[in-house]
């Protein structure tokens, strides 16, 4: 299935005013939750034409989240500076490609693909922050770890010398119940309770929310919000 960017229809003061819009929405879920910190936009750039991502940049986005390396490798020079995260599937023999491009890659599922970061990482000399991804809802279409295998997945994570757990990431079920989120809520503290501050780990951030959800996801704790068509306009497919 192709994409077909849609989002060259939003103009210079769509994008303007969708980001006000998200941003008052966050301040009041924020407030209607009792939160006093507020979590990170995460602007999704995916099919986004780097003038309309710099736009947003100048508005205030600091961090930006890829789904698909070689649209990032393609687009990566033309943008103006920001943080950026990996945040899409990512098979190991692309791990090379990105190592030293991003600062976090939140979609982490199996201790093969964790093994590559953390390879690759060392030969850069560095040390990769990643999030380990928990499939919530069990959908059989989603990639990530069961929420029941999701604390000893992290345990071993934080065995490896390169990389450094922060947390988690999800993709809850489309129209699912608020127990969704309540629960990967529940495990996020709880991983922050048994692992915390440690060697290889600092636990301090829940990846959840997008376009659709993303209220709902500050109410539940949320750290990164990753919001693309709320932002930029709606995608369509052939």
């Amino acid at each position: 299935m192709d994409i077909l960017s849609d989002n060259e229809h939003t103009s210079f003061e769509d994008i303007r005013e969708n980001y006000l819009k998200i941003c008052d929405d966050i301040s009041e879920a924020c407030s209607q939750a009792g939160r006093k910190d507020k979590p990170q936009i995460m602007a999704v750039t995916k099919t986004v034409s780097p003038d309309r991502v710099n736009f947003a940049i100048g508005l205030g986005i600091g961090l930006l989240g890829e789904n698909r390396v070689q649209e990032f490798m393609e687009k990566r020079g033309s943008y103006s500076p920001a943080e950026v995260h990996f945040i899409g599937s990512l098979q190991s023999n692309k791990v090379k490609y990105i190592i030293d491009k991003v600062s976090m890659i939140h979609s982490v599922d199996n201790l093969h693909l964790a093994g590559e970061i953390d390879r690759r990482a060392g030969q850069h000399g560095g040390t990769m922050d990643i999030l380990a991804e928990i499939n919530i809802g069990g959908e059989e279409t989603k990639s990530g770890v069961s929420p029941q295998d999701a604390m000893a997945f992290c345990r071993e994570l934080t065995q490896f010398g390169n990389i450094r757990l922060k947390g988690l990431m999800c993709i809850p079920p489309p129209q699912c119940s608020e127990s969704i989120y309540a629960q990967m809520q529940e495990l996020f503290e709880n991983l922050k309770s048994e692992i915390g501050d440690r060697e290889n780990a600092e636990i301090d951030t829940l990846s959840m929310g997008m376009s659709g959800d993303y209220k709902t996801a500050v109410k539940y704790g949320a750290t990164i919000v990753r919001i693309g068509s709320a932002l930029f306009g709606y995608r369509k497919y052939k």
